[in-house]
């Protein structure tokens, strides 16, 4: 991966994160910035298999835990949070997860197929 523009990707999903949890604001489209930047499927690949893309999927799974109930640490982390606010924060991270599969999977080479109308 081009390292100024993997710096770039990470350093974003860290701020899109922190704005997430600190001030609820959902601000970062994945699928979109990738498209814009021209990403590689390479790249994406290498974003997905990144130590960022693990914490962020850890994260998710301590936002599940915690609205299901979780533990007294998962509870005491997370219970300035309102259970409300946690599912929309969770949902807007695992689409920042979805939508660099989704790329990933768009960008395979080969013929595209097409969508048949009827």
């Amino acid at each position: 991966m081009k390292l100024r523009n993997a710096n770039e990707l990470y350093e974003l999903i860290e701020r899109s994160i922190d704005e997430a949890f600190e001030k609820r604001r959902f601000l970062f489209n994945m699928y979109g910035y990738l498209k814009g930047a021209k990403y590689t499927r390479r790249e994406v690949t290498e974003f997905i298999e990144s130590p960022t893309a693990n914490s962020l999927n850890e994260t998710i799974l301590d936002l599940d835990s915690y609205i299901k109930g979780g533990d007294k640490v998962l509870r005491e982390a997370y219970g300035h949070i309102p259970k409300p606010e946690a599912r929309k924060i969770r949902k807007y991270l695992y689409g920042i997860l979805e939508d660099a599969w989704k790329y990933e999977r768009d960008r395979r080479p080969g013929r595209k197929t097409k969508k048949v109308t009827k």
